[in-house]
């Protein structure tokens, strides 16, 4: 099972060893998983950083020696060794510059198609969870607040945390923008070791009632496979 489900981490200055060459760490899972040795091993590893990297070549140089685009495609390509099912993705664009993190979009996307890949996406910038999400779960403190398909969500979204979310993602067109509500979350968001009596979100919720103090919600489909947990919700 741990092969078959791999991970990209957010931050690629720390999840690639300072000791170890790319083609020691492209080539590790190999090991690990005793899946090829020697120079069934190499060829593998050139045959992932022809695809992912600017220059197959780059075997024998360190991780210090590139950027971080280039890092995060080397994580890429250590994962991908192993001929994963799945991949979390956990925030791997989210310290890339706005050019950068384009070229990792596209290419997640390319390899998805090419080796037929399931993504969990763990993002916060709604922009690129739009582009790149089939199904996306929204999450507060720790639990799903709504599950829906991506249109759905952006459409018609029914949680009050969901609404304030994507309030607060900015629209290139200032006709649009200034006609737009913002809802503004009050209050401080509550220590995940200690929640709040009832309902996780009843203390910063514009709709709470004296029942989401008292317990939560159903985590209930209100049709078409759209998934919310909210009272306030019918």
């Amino acid at each position: 099972m741990r092969r078959r489900m791999q991970m990209i981490f957010q931050d690629f200055y720390t999840s690639l060893n300072p000791r170890m060459t790319v083609g020691d760490i492209v080539g590790e899972p190999l090991v690990v998983y005793n899946l090829m040795q020697g120079t069934a091993r190499r060829e593998r590893v050139h045959d992932l950083l022809k695809v992912l990297s600017p220059n197959p070549y780059f075997v024998n140089r360190y991780p210090h020696e590139f950027s971080g685009g280039q890092r995060q495609r080397i994580g890429v390509a250590r994962v991908l060794a192993v001929q994963p099912d799945s991949i979390i993705c956990d925030e791997p664009i989210s310290a890339l510059d706005v050019s950068i993190q384009t070229q990792v979009i596209n290419l997640l996307e390319d390899l998805q198609q090419q080796f037929n890949l399931t993504y969990l996406f763990i993002a916060r910038d709604l922009s690129v969870v739009r582009l790149i999400s089939d199904r996306v779960a929204v999450v507060y403190l720790g639990r799903i607040v709504e599950l829906t398909g991506r249109l759905e969500l952006y459409e018609h979204s029914l949680h009050p945390y969901t609404q304030a979310l994507l309030s607060a993602v900015p629209i290139p067109d200032p006709a649009v923008e200034e006609q737009r509500r913002r809802i503004i979350l009050e209050g401080d968001v509550p220590s995940p070791a200690h929640p709040p009596e009832g309902w996780n979100s009843s203390t910063r919720c514009r709709l709470v009632m004296d029942v989401c103090h008292q317990r939560g919600p159903e985590f209930r489909d209100v049709g078409g496979g759209h998934r919310v947990a909210c009272f306030a919700v019918k």
